[in-house]
C-alpha cells in the first residue's frame, strides 16, 4: 500500500507513553471507505477490503518482509467526520455514551481486563464507524479532534496489529456482532457453552452474604427449583467461619462452613440443581495458610483487603491455584466454578518477574493457569460450568469460561441492562448472565417484574430470600422466568438490536426465526412492521415503563393479542387486533403483550 504524501495535523496527547510510534499516511483509495476516512500507521502497513464498508488494516514491526520476526512498536490510527453522531460505545462498565476528547487518557486492555473494540454511533444506531483489535494486549484511544471536528481512533502495540474497521453504517448491534464472529474465528472449537449456562440461576451472595452453611444453601436450591432456577451458585463465605468480609481467608479454599461437602452436594444434585462454587482467584490472603508459601509471589498488594494478588507467572502459583479450584468438581462433584477478580491480575506495570518464573508476561502465565485448569475441570466434568465477570471480557479468555456475568450493581436495573446490553454485543459464543437480582422486602410485584423485564437479554440471576417471598412476588417472579426460559432461543441467541446507545438503551429487541422479543423501558413505539428486517409471526412486548400505553406502529393486517400482567395473570386472550395505521394498547407495568399471526 503506498504511502500518502500529506496527512491530518498531529493531536495533542498528554498520555501518549514515552517513545510513541510516529505513524505515516496510507493511501487507502479504492476501497469504497466514506470520504473524510484518514489512515497512519507505524510500521510496515498492509489494508485490504473485507467487505464492503469493512477493512482489515495490518501493521508490523521490523521490516516487514516475510519470515522475518514483527518487533518494535505499530500503531495503527484513523480519523473520520465526527457527523450526526451520539454516542462512543466502549464494553467497559459505565463506559457508553459521551464523546471524549482525543487528548482524553486511552484505554489499557489486557487478558484480564477489558477488549480493544469500539464503535462511534451515530443518528439511527448507525455504526459510523466500528473496530476490533486481534491483540489482547493494547493501547487503545478515542476522541474527537477539537481543532477539526473529527474523531480519532488509534490503537497501539508492540510486534503485530491487525484492526478491522467497519464504517458500513448498518446498526452497530451487528458491526459489533461481526467483529465478534472475526474473533471467533480460529477459537470456535476451543468454547464450549452448556445448555445449563443459558437457565436461570440462583446465586447466595446478596441473599446470605457470608452466612454459608449446608442448610441454607439446600433451602434456597429447594425453592429456587420450584421457580425454575436450575442452578445454585454458593459465593463467599464457604470456606471460612469469619464473617467480617474481607479476603484474608482466601488461598486456602477449604470447606470450613460446608462440612462434608461432598454429601451436601448430592443432596443439592438429588433436588435437580446444579452446584457452583465461588472463588476469587487471585487472592491468597495474610490469614491463610498458603500465605508463607505463595505471599511473597506478589503481583499486587491489596493489603487493605487482607491479601496480595499472586502472579501467575510462576508455575508454584499456578500449580497451587489449579489444585485448589480443580478439587471442587474433582473431589466434591461440583457442576462448575465462579472464578472472580480476574480483573485483578491487570496490573499495569507488574514487577519484574523472578528466576523461578518461567514466562515474562502476566497474560502468558494466565493462559497457562486457565488453560490448566479447563483441562482438569473437562476431564472430570465435560458440561461444568465456569462464570467470569465484566471487565474480563477479552475474546482471549473465551477458551476458559462458559458465561459472563454483569459487574455488580445491587439493585440497579437500568446499570444491569445496560452492562448485560454492551457485554451480549461483544461476547460471542458465551452466555450473558445479569449481576444478581435483589429487591427491599417491600418491593411491589410489578417493580419485581421490571428488574427481570431489565434482564432478559441475559441469564437472569437472583438473589433474594426466596422463603420470605410474598405470594404476589413469588408470581412475578415465577411468570418472567418462565417468560426468559420459554424464549430463551430468541433473547439469548437471536440477533440483538439494542436502540439508543446514548440513552442507555430504552429500547431493546431480539428476532429470531419469526420471533420477535421487544422490551420497553421508556414510552416509545414499537415497530410492528418488520424491525431490523425481521418479519414475525409471534412479537412479544415487555412494558417495564410507567405508561401502560403501548403504541404498535408501522404493522399491517390483523394478529392475536394476548395480555398478561406483572404476575402472568390473563388480562385480554386472543383479541382481534388491526395493525394498520397503528395501534394503541394498553399493557401495565411489568406486563406482556404477546401478538400471534399465521
Amino acid at each position: 500500500m503506498t504511502d500518502s504524501t500529506a496527512g491530518p495535523a498531529e493531536v495533542w496527547e498528554p498520555h501518549a507513553p514515552a517513545g510513541t510510534a510516529r505513524p505515516r499516511p496510507v493511501a487507502v483509495d479504492g476501497l469504497g471507505l466514506p470520504a473524510g476516512l484518514h489512515l497512519l500507521v507505524a510500521g510496515a502497513a498492509r489494508v485490504r477490503l473485507v467487505a464492503e464498508g469493512v477493512v482489515e488494516v495490518i501493521a508490523e514491526g521490523g521490516s516487514g518482509d516475510p519470515g522475518e520476526p514483527a518487533t518494535g512498536e505499530v500503531r495503527i490510527e484513523w480519523r473520520t467526520p465526527c457527523v450526526d453522531a451520539t454516542s462512543f460505545w466502549t464494553p467497559e462498565p459505565r463506559g457508553t455514551g459521551w464523546l471524549p476528547a482525543a487528548w482524553s487518557a486511552p484505554r489499557r486492555t489486557s487478558l484480564s481486563r477489558g477488549a480493544p473494540v469500539a464503535a462511534l454511533v451515530g443518528t439511527g444506531d448507525v455504526a459510523i464507524c466500528a473496530f476490533a483489535a486481534d491483540r489482547a494486549d493494547a493501547l487503545a484511544g478515542a476522541g474527537v479532534v477539537e481543532e477539526t471536528g473529527e474523531f480519532r481512533f488509534w490503537v497501539q502495540t508492540d510486534g503485530r496489529l491487525t484492526v478491522r474497521i467497519d464504517t458500513s453504517r448498518r446498526h452497530f448491534g451487528r458491526a459489533l456482532a461481526e467483529l465478534a464472529d472475526w474473533w471467533a474465528e480460529g477459537r470456535r472449537d476451543a468454547v464450549r457453552v452448556p445448555a445449563a449456562a443459558r437457565r436461570p440461576a440462583y446465586s447466595t451472595w446478596y441473599a446470605l452474604h457470608q452466612d454459608v452453611t449446608p442448610e441454607a444453601v439446600e433451602r434456597q436450591a429447594a425453592l429456587g427449583k420450584e421457580l425454575g432456577l436450575d442452578t445454585i451458585i454458593v459465593d463467599d463465605g464457604w470456606m471460612t467461619t469469619d464473617r467480617t468480609r474481607g479476603y484474608a481467608h482466601c488461598g486456602d479454599w477449604e470447606p470450613h462452613s460446608l462440612p462434608d461437602t461432598a454429601a451436601h452436594v448430592a443432596r443439592v444434585h438429588e433436588l435437580g440443581v446444579q452446584y457452583l462454587l465461588w472463588y476469587a482467584l487471585p487472592f491468597v490472603g495474610k490469614d491463610s495458610a498458603a500465605w508463607d508459601a505463595l505471599g511473597h509471589y506478589a503481583l499486587a498488594d491489596a493489603g487493605h483487603l487482607g491479601a496480595v494478588v499472586v502472579d501467575p507467572r510462576y508455575p508454584e502459583v499456578r500449580a497451587h491455584l489449579v489444585d485448589r479450584l480443580a478439587r471442587a468438581v474433582e473431589e466434591w462433584g461440583m457442576d462448575g466454578l465462579k472464578v472472580d477478580f480476574v480483573d485483578w491480575f491487570g496490573v499495569q506495570d507488574p514487577p519484574v518477574p523472578g528466576p523461578e518464573a518461567d514466562c515474562a508476561t502476566v497474560d502468558q502465565g494466565l493462559h497457562l493457569l486457565f488453560g490448566a485448569l479447563r483441562r482438569r475441570i473437562d476431564a472430570a466434568h465435560p458440561e461444568a460450568m465456569i462464570e467470569h465477570r465484566q471487565p474480563y471480557v477479552s475474546p482471549g479468555l473465551w477458551p476458559y469460561a462458559t458465561m459472563i456475568r454483569a459487574v455488580d450493581c445491587p439493585l440497579g436495573p437500568q446499570e444491569n441492562r445496560q452492562r448485560i446490553i454492551d457485554t451480549r454485543l461483544i461476547a460471542g459464543p458465551l452466555a450473558v448472565h445479569s449481576d444478581m437480582l435483589m429487591w427491599h422486602p417491600a418491593e411491589p410485584a410489578e417493580q419485581i417484574a421490571c428488574h427481570l423485564v431489565n434482564v432478559l437479554f441475559g441469564v437472569p440471576q437472583i438473589s433474594v430470600d426466596l422463603g420470605a417471598l410474598g405470594t404476589e412476588q413469588r408470581e412475578a417472579l415465577a411468570f418472567w422466568l418462565g417468560v426468559a426460559r420459554a424464549h430463551t432461543d430468541t433473547l439469548q441467541l437471536g440477533a440483538l438490536r439494542p436502540a439508543r446507545p446514548d440513552l442507555g438503551y430504552p429500547m431493546v429487541l431480539a428476532a429470531l426465526g419469526g420471533e420477535v422479543f421487544v422490551a420497553r423501558y421508556a414510552a416509545l413505539p414499537v415497530d410492528a412492521g418488520t424491525p431490523d428486517g425481521a418479519g414475525w409471526r409471534t412479537l412479544l412486548v415487555a412494558n417495564a415503563d410507567a405508561d401502560p400505553k403501548v403504541r404498535l406502529v408501522h404493522g399491517s393486517g390483523t394478529a392475536e393479542a394476548t395480555v398478561q400482567d406483572a404476575r402472568g395473570r390473563t388480562l385480554a386472550e386472543a383479541v382481534t387486533v388491526r395493525l394498520d395505521g397503528g395501534i394503541t394498547l394498553h399493557v401495565p407495568r411489568g406486563g406482556l403483550l404477546t401478538l400471534r399471526r399465521d
